[in-house]
C-alpha cells in the first residue's frame, strides 16, 4: 500500500498520474481503522500526530474565524469613525440597526444547505471559495455612497458567511473524540476573539488613512480588512484539510496509516465515521429530536449577548462612558483578552472532568452580574468592570455550547444538521442583539441590557432542563433500557 512519509514526501496516491481515487482512499482508511489501529503508534507518536492535526486544522480555521469576526463586526468601529455621518445613518431612519440586522437573515437561512455543501464539496474548496468572495464584498463596502447599498452588500455577506462557522464547527467535531473537543473549540474561538480584541486598535490605525485616495478613514477599515480576507482565502485553499477518512489527500499532511489511527479513535469514541448517502428526508428528520432545538436555543441566547457587545460596545464606551474615539477603540481589547484566557482554562478542565452544563450555567451567572454592573450603575470604572464580566461570560460560553451539542449527537448528517441549527440560532441571536440596542435608547441602552440579562436567566433554565433529560436517559441505559442515539453504550455528557 503506498504511503506518504510524515515529512511530506509523496507516495503513489496523492495527485500523481495513476494514483488511487478518492473513494479508494476513503475505503482503505476506514478498513484500516477497524483493525485495532488505535494502538498502531506509541503514545509519543500519537501525541505527535495529534499535535500536527492541532497546528494544521485548528490554527488554520482559527485564523480564518478571526478574519470572519473582524469582517462581521467592524461596523461598530466604522460607525464611530464617521460612517454614520457620511451615510446619513441617524435616529430617525434607524439605518445602523437595519444594516447590522440584515446580515443575519440570510446568515440563518443558508446555514442548513451550507453544511450539506461542505460535506459534498469538501472543506478545502468550499471554505476557501466563500472566504475569498466575502473578502471581495468587504472591499466593496469601502466605496458605497448610501446606507441602502451597504445593507444590500451586508445581505450578500450573510449568504457567503453562512457556511463558514457551522462548517468549521462540523469539521472540527469530525476530527476529535468527545472529551478532547472543547479545548480545540476554545482555541479556535479564542483566536477569533483576538480579532474582537484588536480589531478596534487596527481600525483606529486604519482611520489615520483618512483622506488618502479621496476616501474617509472608515472606508479604509473595510478595504484593508477585505484585502487581508482575500489573501487568507487563497492561503486557506492550500492549508485546509479534508475530513479524517480522506485526509491523505490533503497536501503535506497525514499518510494512510496515520489517518487510519485518527479514524479509529473516532470509531472507538462514537462509531459514526461512516457517511450514509444523503437523503433530504433523513436529514430533516433530525429536527424531530428536541435536544437539537435546545442546543439551538442556548446558542441563540448566548449570541444575543456576544453580538450586542461586539456591535455596540465601542458606542457605549464613547457615548455612555464619555471616552474619546481613540480610547473607545482601544478599550474594547482587554475584555476580549480576558475572555480568551478564561475560555481556555474552562475548556481544559471541562474536557478533563467531562463537564459541560455546569460550565455553561456558571458563565451565564457571571453574565448576569456583569450586565447588572454595566447597565445599572453610574460609575464608569464599575461599568467597565461589568464589561469584562459580561464579555467573558458570553464568549466563553460559545465554545462550551458547540462542544455540548457535538458531544451529545451521533451520525455524520445529524452532526451536520445540528451544527447548522446551532449556528443558525446564533444568527437569530445576532438579530435580537442588534435590534434591541436601538439608537433612541442611547447612551444607556437599558432595553438591550435587560434583554441580555433575561437571555442569561433562560440559558440557566434550559441547561437545567437538558441536564435532567440527559440524566434520566443515562439512567435508562445503565438499567439496560432504551439506547441513546441508536448506539450501544453511548451516554450523554452533561
Amino acid at each position: 500500500m503506498p504511503e506518504r512519509t510524515s515529512d511530506g514526501e509523496k507516495g503513489g496516491f496523492d495527485g500523481e498520474k495513476g494514483g488511487l481515487d478518492e473513494d479508494h482512499v476513503e475505503r482503505t482508511v476506514i478498513e484500516l481503522s477497524t483493525d485495532s489501529r488505535v494502538t498502531a503508534f506509541t503514545p509519543a507518536e500519537q501525541r505527535a500526530i495529534i499535535g500536527r492535526i492541532d497546528r494544521r486544522l485548528v490554527l488554520t480555521l482559527g485564523f480564518l474565524y478571526m478574519i470572519s469576526l473582524m469582517d462581521r463586526t467592524n461596523l461598530g468601529a466604522a460607525a464611530i469613525a464617521g460612517m454614520t455621518t457620511q451615510l446619513h445613518m441617524n435616529d430617525k431612519n434607524n439605518a445602523y440597526t437595519i444594516v447590522s440586522l440584515v446580515f443575519f437573515l440570510p446568515y440563518a437561512i443558508f446555514q442548513p444547505p451550507a453544511t450539506v455543501a461542505i460535506r459534498e464539496i469538501g472543506p478545502r474548496r468550499f471554505l476557501a471559495t466563500i472566504v475569498f468572495f466575502w473578502g471581495a464584498v468587504m472591499i466593496s463596502f469601502g466605496f458605497v455612497k448610501t446606507w441602502e447599498v451597504m445593507a444590500v452588500l451586508r445581505v450578500i455577506l450573510g449568504i457567503l458567511e453562512a457556511g463558514f462557522y457551522p462548517g468549521c464547527i462540523y469539521l472540527l467535531s469530525t476530527w476529535y473524540p468527545r472529551y478532547e473537543l472543547q479545548k480545540r473549540n476554545a482555541v479556535f474561538y479564542l483566536i477569533g476573539s483576538c480579532a474582537s480584541a484588536f480589531a478596534g486598535i487596527l481600525a483606529y490605525g486604519l482611520m489615520q488613512l483618512n483622506g488618502r485616495a479621496g476616501l474617509q478613514g472608515w472606508s479604509w477599515i473595510f478595504i484593508v480588512e477585505g484585502i487581508l480576507t482575500c489573501i487568507l482565502g487563497v492561503f486557506s485553499y492550500v492549508m485546509i484539510v479534508d475530513f479524517p477518512e480522506l485526509s491523505p489527500k490533503s497536501w503535506n499532511f497525514l499518510n494512510e496509516k496515520e489517518a487510519a489511527f485518527v479514524v479509529a479513535r473516532i470509531e472507538h469514541d462514537r462509531h459514526d465515521i461512516r457517511l450514509e448517502p444523503f437523503s433530504l428526508g433523513s436529514y430533516l428528520r433530525n429536527g424531530l429530536d428536541s435536544k437539537v432545538w435546545g442546543f439551538s436555543a442556548l446558542y441563540t441566547l448566548t449570541t444575543t449577548n456576544t453580538y450586542a457587545i461586539a456591535y455596540f460596545l465601542p458606542i457605549i464606551l464613547r457615548d455612555g462612558m464619555g471616552f474619546s474615539v481613540a480610547k473607545s477603540q482601544c478599550l474594547v481589547a482587554p475584555p476580549y483578552i480576558c475572555a480568551a484566557i478564561v475560555m481556555y482554562i474552562q475548556a481544559y478542565y471541562a474536557d478533563k472532568w467531562h463537564l459541560r452544563g455546569p460550565i455553561i450555567i456558571g458563565n451565564a451567572a457571571l453574565g448576569i452580574l456583569g450586565l447588572g454592573l454595566l447597565g445599572y450603575l453610574d460609575n464608569s470604572a464599575a461599568r467597565y468592570f461589568g464589561v469584562f464580566l459580561a464579555t467573558t461570560a458570553c464568549n466563553a460560553n460559545c465554545p462550551a455550547l458547540v462542544t455540548y451539542q457535538a458531544n451529545n449527537v451521533r451520525g455524520q448528517w445529524k452532526r451536520a444538521f445540528t451544527s447548522a441549527t446551532l449556528i443558525g440560532g446564533g444568527a437569530i441571536g445576532g438579530i435580537i442583539g442588534t435590534s434591541v440596542f436601538r439608537a433612541q435608547d442611547s447612551p444607556g441602552y437599558r432595553p438591550g441590557i435587560l434583554t441580555c440579562l433575561i437571555a442569561n436567566v433562560v440559558i440557566i433554565a434550559v441547561v437545567v432542563a437538558l441536564t435532567f433529560k440527559f440524566y434520566r436517559a443515562n439512567r435508562r441505559v445503565d438499567a439496560g433500557g432504551k439506547q441513546i442515539e441508536k448506539q450501544d453504550g453511548f451516554k450523554y455528557t452533561y
